[in-house]
């Protein structure tokens, strides 16, 4: 069984057809989801999306790009967002200087807030990164010396530096189909060496088609296509690598764990 951990079944492209994509999805052998919301006026229907489908997950959180219209938000009222049964992350959130759609500051801030929420509520931090290693390394490295939190880098794509320094302050990686295009070769390079225990699979659907699928739609179902690459990559086979990235999914988002009937699972 694979685990797609961070999908976006809400998005255009998915959801006119999300019962189908889902049941596509498992047919390909993946067994959980994980639905993350980028913004306020999103939570709800990715926690509807949750309730109704017993396999898949929610996050509830304010992407970077939307942080300037989410200034208001409270850590209380994050953390109340979070106390549905079927919330398990926070996020996605973090830093992005690429587009630049919100002021860096109100980035910064409503990045620390879903920190504390996290250190509150032990659910790990979801987090995005792009043009921003230094400032993301930064903050992470203050917040970890006031308190440990559980926390991922989403769709990492950033240099092996900033891998390293992510594993060395306790973080988990996640890896997208950018890993199999041709031009991602110091990508490949890193992602081969993650430690096995510190490794999940995602597509960012509907984002981010790997190969042989470049220039459609990404749906969850792909995360086999990422799992099957990164299998070649690290010499295992993709049935090691799938158990080992769902075994890793169920240990950081382990609110999900009853649900899924992995309570006992380590």
């Amino acid at each position: 069984m694979l685990v797609d951990s961070h999908c976006h079944l809400e998005y255009e492209g998915l959801v006119e057809d999300q019962v189908a994509v889902l049941d596509r999805a498992r047919k390909a052998g993946v067994g959980a989801f994980l639905n993350i919301s980028t913004k306020r006026s999103e939570w709800q229907n990715v926690v509807a999306t949750a309730e109704r489908e017993d396999d898949v997950f929610a996050s509830v959180g304010i992407h970077p790009h939307c942080a300037d219209d989410h200034q208001d938000m409270t850590c209380d009222e994050l953390i109340a967002a979070a106390d549905h049964p079927k919330v398990v992350g926070l996020g996605e959130t973090g830093l992005d200087y690429y587009y630049e759609k919100s002021d860096r500051e109100a980035q910064k801030s409503l990045f620390r807030k879903h920190i504390e929420v996290s250190r509150q509520t032990r659910l790990p931090v979801i987090i995005h990164t792009r043009d921003a290693e230094h400032d993301t390394a930064a903050i992470l490295a203050e917040e970890m010396g006031k308190g440990a939190f559980p926390a991922l880098i989403h769709c990492f794509t950033a240099s092996a530096d900033f891998g390293l320094k992510m594993l060395s302050l306790g973080l988990t990686i996640s890896i997208s189909g950018i890993v199999t295009f041709k031009n991602a070769k110091e990508l490949q390079t890193f992602a081969a060496t993650i430690p096995e225990d510190r490794l999940l699979v995602e597509t960012d659907s509907p984002f981010l088609a790997p190969v042989p699928h470049r220039g459609r739609t990404c749906e969850p179902g792909f995360v086999r296509d990422t799992a099957s690459f990164l299998s070649d990559l690290r010499g295992e086979s993709v049935e090691q690598l799938a158990e080992g990235t769902t075994r890793n999914f169920y240990r950081l988002f382990n609110k999900a764990m009853p649900k899924a009937g992995l309570a006992t699972r380590s």
